[in-house]
């Protein structure tokens, strides 16, 4: 076998083999193998969530596992949530027609100790390593020249995946981008009862999801804490089946994300909320329109709400809501399954609700928070980089910013070209919500204020603990000074490589950022922060002239020799 490494991630919990072009390949570990008596590779198949097969009898196989308990299967129409058998063809891991491309195989699995299947392939001589040792490497000094397309928008893709609970009829959603919190998200649907099905080849960035049988509507600890924006089938739930279980999120790196206004709101609406053992439980019959003022903005209460709103008896009013682009393009699916909206991207939404909802295919909106990212990175490198496929009326605040601090941009109806001719002049930045600044751009922005002409500020107004990137650009020779929510960057420090460690999504982006100008290779450490919302962002950048590649601890360690006896 050459040419594939394979990988382990327990939480991604899925075994799609990726880097085939969307093949449609799969991976099953098989726990039990008797190649003799079955002429093929055993049965017991249990993946996390049941969305596989059990059962599989692996008649297709062309020769003998001869041992391996590690195969591969192709997709033949199979749908997610399926216990009928599949139908293509499959093929014993030493038989796989490898390419020239690396593959990865994403644990589907509980690990066992000497069964998981990193142990499976130490001890038959495959090479392996561990996802969550992942790191980047990049050697800063190029310029990006080119054109980069952004991937669809996780924060819409999110809760459009979580708005398909409240109707029994499939939902087809197209533009999903492909990285961890889609995948969770997944996952929390399938332990659910939905059947999600996840495109290959040219159909990758669309999935297709069946509420019918909503078996257990519930999400557990063990996915929220990886993702805040589990709570967002809260309201879906409780709206739906009458009643919703949901664990209430752990911490997070960049600080807490209450969801009390979601449980005051889901009060206004009818429903009757208990908490026990860190649950969230909501109940009702069938909840009702109310008047809805949030005492502060928050976007995931807003579509956690709208979604509930859609369902209830008469007319909902919210007051003071989020008016995120994510939010108009949530409302925008709502009403093609058949909700009555109105407002939504404004302040005040309302809500006439109806008795059921029907199934829809939307198209998730750009990312313009990986949009800005981009952008901030032609202008840090001195590059010539276009941005495409995002839209510009979403990027509002940061293109002014970036004119005010002096570099040039130009916009088409879905692009921004950002040429970095002149260095940037130092400037004030305060987040605020859309329109304003984006708190989710803060990061990468004090990543082009250390190389700006004069001393910047940053004022984060969002979320508390928000500065913990800081530390680490300073690690590579940033100026940074931190006084409660403010920064004070000091501009034009020269950054040097250093090993650095990301904290959660958007300060990994600003450390790979600020390795793009820095002399000398940057090691980023815990870059699976990174994957939970930017698609495979090291092969874009590499395709516009960044020096950057992803590495993996290999695995096993050596052992160590045993000391000489005296």
């Amino acid at each position: 076998m050459s040419g594939g490494v394979l990988l382990q991630g327990a939480e991604f919990g899925h075994g799609v083999v990726a880097g085939f072009g969307g093949a449609g390949w799969e991976i099953f570990f098989l726990h039990e193998v008797d190649v003799g008596q079955r002429g093929g590779a055993g049965d017991e198949i249990a993946p996390e969530g049941g969305e596989m097969v059990a059962g599989l009898k692996a008649a297709a196989i062309s020769g003998r596992v001869a041992g391996l308990p590690l195969c591969f299967f192709q997709r033949g129409g199979l749908s997610p949530g399926s216990r009928s058998l599949p139908t293509g063809r499959a093929l014993p891991i030493n038989q796989f027609p490898l390419t020239t491309n690396p593959f990865r195989l994403y644990n589907i699995s509980a690990p066992q100790i000497g069964r998981d299947p990193m142990s499976l392939a130490v001890a038959h001589g495959l090479p392996a390593y561990d996802i969550h040792m992942d790191k980047f490497v990049i050697r800063g000094g190029n310029p990006l020249l080119g054109t980069i397309r952004v991937s669809g928008a996780k924060n819409a893709a999110l809760p459009a995946m979580a708005a398909a609970l409240l109707t029994d009829e499939p939902v087809i959603l197209e533009n999903i981008p492909q990285v961890r919190d889609i995948e969770t998200t997944r996952k929390l649907l399938a332990a659910m009862g939905a059947e999600v099905e996840l495109g290959y080849g040219r159909a990758q960035h669309r999935t297709t999801i069946s509420c019918r049988n909503l078996t257990s509507p519930e999400a557990s600890y063990e996915l929220v804490k990886t993702m805040r924006a589990s709570t967002l089938v809260l309201g879906p739930l409780v709206a739906r089946c009458g009643r919703a279980r949901v664990s209430l999120p752990g911490g997070c790196a960049i600080g807490g994300r209450p969801i009390d206004l979601h449980i005051k709101g889901l009060e206004l609406l009818g429903a009757t909320i208990t908490q026990d053992h860190g649950y969230v439980e909501a109940v009702a019959k069938r909840l009702h329109g109310g008047e809805i003022l949030f005492d502060k903005i928050t976007v995931t209460g807003t579509e956690d709400l709208l979604m509930a709103a859609t369902l209830a008896e008469g007319e909902t009013v919210m007051l003071n809501c989020a008016r995120e682009p994510e939010v108009a393009d949530l409302a925008d699916l709502l009403n093609k399954m058949g909700g009555r909206i109105e407002g939504a991207g404004t302040s005040t939404i309302r809500v006439k609700g109806v008795t059921k909802l029907h199934g829809a295919r939307h198209r998730i909106i750009p990312d313009r928070i990986e949009a800005a990212t981009f952008i901030i990175a032609g202008a840090l490198t001195g590059g010539d980089l276009n941005v495409a496929g995002c839209d510009p009326h979403h990027l509002g605040a940061l293109l002014e910013k970036l004119n005010e601090v002096g570099v040039k941009t130009a916009r088409t109806g879905d692009s921004v070209r950002v040429m970095g001719d002149n260095p940037p002049k130092a400037a004030d930045m305060v987040t605020e919500e859309y329109p304003g600044f984006p708190t989710d751009v803060q990061a990468q922005y004090m990543a082009l204020a250390t190389q700006a002409d004069g001393t910047s500020i940053i004022t984060e107004n969002i979320f508390e603990n928000r500065f913990m990137h800081a530390q680490e650009l300073v690690r590579m020779g940033a100026n940074i000074k931190i006084e409660g929510r403010r920064a004070l960057v000091r501009g034009q420090t020269p950054l040097s490589a250093a090993a650095v460690l990301a904290s959660d999504l958007r300060a990994s982006a600003s450390l790979v950022l600020a390795a793009l100008v820095a002399d000398g290779e940057t090691i980023i450490d815990r870059v699976y922060h990174i994957d939970r919302g930017y698609e495979h962002i090291e092969e874009k950048l590499r395709g516009v002239g960044a020096q950057i590649r992803r590495i993996g601890e290999i695995l096993p360690k050596k052992a160590a020799a045993p000391a000489p006896r005296g």
